[in-house]
């Protein structure tokens, strides 16, 4: 079996719920960042191109019938180049990429496009099909944003909680104090303000045309300890989490150039990262945001390494109390995490967000002269998925 590696990355700016995206369909959002990375490796012949491998969280609305596919025909590409659609709800993007990896690795393909879509803001309401002709009383729609809709009956009551919930229930587990997690949402919206100052995304992320949006919308550099703390707690009376230590809702894409040893011929271009291993974790439902914990330290063992081999780490801040959860449980410096800011200021598209992890961090070893890396995320009902990057260059 060959190995697989990381080429090119890029991804377009995170827009806002309601923001400077919202008028963009998610295939158009896909379709950009598509065209984007490949305007990267302007060698590479597009027929050349093995799959595109893309992923979607909702796929409820615009982003329907297999949003890759439609995507890489927006992006002009060949009709003969194939596409699919996977979902593991946050984790999808980073799925893709796995699955691009394990593509090439087998020997099935040079080049894999891999990447993510989510707009959040058009994600629609949806209305549940009835049993029975004309029914004569009201129907309720449900919102596709975010979370669970349209429960099965037979789900146990404690895996369905909201997504807050469960985070409040993890923060009372591990004893993580709201002032702490402030404190770590202060630290990802000051790190991603700086990496936007000193130029680290400018390479990575292309704006969308006729959309006036140049940098990711939701970082506030302004944030303090002082103005988190005003914020109420909605999940608890007297709870911990807040919108200032979440990860807020977002429309993005993200995409990546994966290829095999032997594709630098091809695409024209040196690889930057090795795909050393990968892993996926699962566990009770609504203990997914530590799921990247045992994800991580899977991914880990079957790269050959430790802990005390990583330089840096890219872990997805779906809320800070998850965040410092599996930091803490890591034998890792929490510097090493998110040096150049995390979801709670970046933005979180559900389904962009694992290519935004992946690429950011090939680019944190390449800048620091670290060899090895780690990309984390947690996902909904109860699972985690983390890549282990090796540097190359």
């Amino acid at each position: 079996m060959t190995s697989s590696f990381l080429f090119a990355a890029n991804r377009t700016p995170f827009g806002r719920f309601g923001g400077a995206l919202s008028e963009v369909r998610p295939d158009d959002l896909a379709a950009s960042a598509l065209t984007s990375v490949l305007a990267k490796t302007p060698d590479l012949d597009p027929l050349a191109i093995g799959d595109v491998v893309w992923g979607c969280a909702n796929q409820a609305g615009e982003d329907n019938r297999n949003v890759g596919r439609m995507a890489a025909l927006l992006a002009g590409l060949p009709t003969s180049v194939p596409a699919v659609t996977v979902n593991r709800l946050c984790g999808s993007s980073l799925d893709a990429a796995i699955a691009a990896s394990r593509t090439i690795e087998s020997g099935d393909a040079d080049v894999v496009i891999a990447g993510g879509v989510e707009s959040m803001t058009r994600a629609p309401w949806v209305l549940p099909k009835q049993e029975r002709a004309f029914p004569a009383g009201n129907a309720t729609a449900y919102s596709t944003t975010l979370g669970w809709r349209l429960i099965n009956d037979r789900m146990p009551k404690e895996w369905t909680v909201s997504l807050g919930e469960a985070n409040e229930a993890l923060g009372q587990r591990f004893a993580i104090s709201r002032e702490r997690q402030d404190a770590f949402a202060v630290r990802s919206h000051r790190l991603a303000h700086q990496a936007w100052e000193d130029g680290f995304y400018d390479d990575l992320v292309t704006p969308i045309a006729g959309a006036s949006l140049d940098r990711d919308e939701c970082i506030r550099p302004d944030s303090t300890l002082e103005s988190l703390a005003g914020l109420r707690t909605p999940f608890r009376p007297t709870g911990t989490i807040t919108a200032g230590n979440s990860s807020p809702l977002n429309d993005g894409a993200s995409a990546l150039v994966l290829g095999s040893e032997k594709a630098a011929d091809i695409i024209g271009t040196a690889p930057v990262a090795r795909i050393a291993a990968r892993a996926v974790h699962a566990l009770d439902p609504q203990d997914f945001g530590i799921a990247p914990v045992e994800a991580a330290n899977k991914a880990l063992e079957r790269a050959g390494i430790s802990w005390s081999d990583v330089g840096a780490v890219e872990l997805n801040e779906a809320f800070a109390v998850q965040a410092i959860a599996c930091i803490d449980a890591w034998d890792v410096d929490p510097e090493l995490v998110n040096a150049r800011g995390g979801a709670i200021a970046l933005g979180h598209p559900l389904g962009a967000s694992g290519g935004r992890i992946l690429a950011t961090l090939a680019k944190r070893l390449r800048t620091t002269n670290q060899r090895w890396g780690v990309a984390a995320i947690c996902i909904g009902v109860g699972q985690g998925l983390a890549v282990i990057l090796e540097n190359v260059t």
